[in-house]
Parts: C-alpha cells; sequence; structure tokens
C-alpha cells in the first residue's frame, strides 16, 4: 500500500504530489473511510490494470480517504480475478438476457453477416463487461452503506466501553471514599 511519503518522492506524481499529500485525504473520518471503500470497490471492478492508481486519483476531488481507497482494490486481484469474471459474466448475462429474438432490427443487420463478428464479440466480451460496471456499481454501493455502518457501530462501541470504564472508576473511587 502506498504511503503519503513514497507517493510523495514518485516522479509521475511529483506534479500533483501537493494535493496527495493534503492531510485530509489520509485521516480516517467518518466520511472519508466509506467513500474510500466505495471508489476502491468501484475502481477495482471497473478497471483491470492500474486500479490502484485510479482509486487514487478519484479519491482526490472525493475527499476520500487515500490508503482505503488503494487498499480496497485488491478485491480484484489475481487470485480472485477468476471468481469476478464467471460473476460477472453470469450477472451480465442474466441482466441482459442477451439471445437473438431480442434485438429486432438491430440483430437482423448483426446477423445478416455483415456486422457477425460484432455479435460474436459482444456475446464473448460484453456480457462480461457490462457485467463488471453492475459489479463495480453495486459493491460501491454496498460497500459505502457497509463501511459507514460499521464505523458508526465501532466509534459507539468505543464510547460505549470508554463510558463504562468511567463508570467503574467512579464507582471504585466512591466506593473507597466510603
Amino acid at each position: 500500500m502506498p504511503t503519503r511519503e513514497g507517493m510523495a518522492r514518485n516522479r509521475y506524481l511529483a506534479p500533483i504530489a501537493h494535493r496527495f499529500l493534503s492531510p485530509e485525504l489520509w485521516r480516517f473520518t467518518r466520511r472519508s473511510v466509506p467513500r474510500g471503500v466505495a471508489l476502491g470497490l468501484f475502481a477495482g471492478f471497473i478497471v483491470p490494470l492500474g486500479q490502484i492508481f485510479l482509486a487514487a486519483f478519484l479519491a482526490l476531488p472525493a475527499r476520500a480517504n487515500v490508503p482505503v481507497a488503494t487498499l480496497v482494490t485488491f478485491v480484484t486481484n489475481p487470485f480472485t480475478f477468476p471468481f469476478w469474471a464467471v460473476a460477472a459474466n453470469r450477472l451480465g448475462a442474466f441482466i441482459l438476457k442477451f439471445d437473438s429474438s431480442t434485438g429486432g432490427t438491430a440483430m437482423r443487420e448483426i446477423d445478416s453477416g455483415r456486422l457477425a463478428w460484432l455479435r460474436e464479440l459482444f456475446e464473448l466480451a460484453g456480457v462480461t463487461v457490462f457485467g463488471f460496471v453492475v459489479l463495480a456499481i453495486l459493491s460501491a454501493a454496498i460497500g459505502y452503506v457497509v463501511s459507514s455502518w460499521g464505523w458508526r457501530w465501532w466509534i459507539s462501541r468505543k464510547r460505549w466501553r470508554a463510558i463504562r470504564r468511567r463508570r467503574m472508576a467512579a464507582g471504585k473511587t466512591a466506593g473507597a471514599e466510603g
């Protein structure tokens, strides 16, 4: 995972390093973390290569947490990509239900032979690409909601423990005085 110092030394990022080094992009806040999760998931599914850089660049205007955005992109890695490709293909095929009766006039034009290669290409790759777009959008939305709820749960639990410790400390001091 890239660090602030590593990004500052990167010669490709030098022209815009001042933006990446902004402290608000590296703080873990209730708003920046869910944004980072959503952007990381979106970039992880939408781009097969270079998703870390895309997530980092998208984090700038969205004021999302850069480390979280780049870390979450690893949900699609070389080991999990075959699974996600099959899932995207099946999801795209389910949503589109692409067959020869769907398109009407456009399908007759494609079947005429002049554009038959386009149909084969769309059947092979288009359904999967569409599935990846759907996965990117859905996972970003779900990731935002889940990380937002998780952040609130974590903070409320932390506060509850602090209150409990204070009450116990207050009870011990009251018991020692009496």
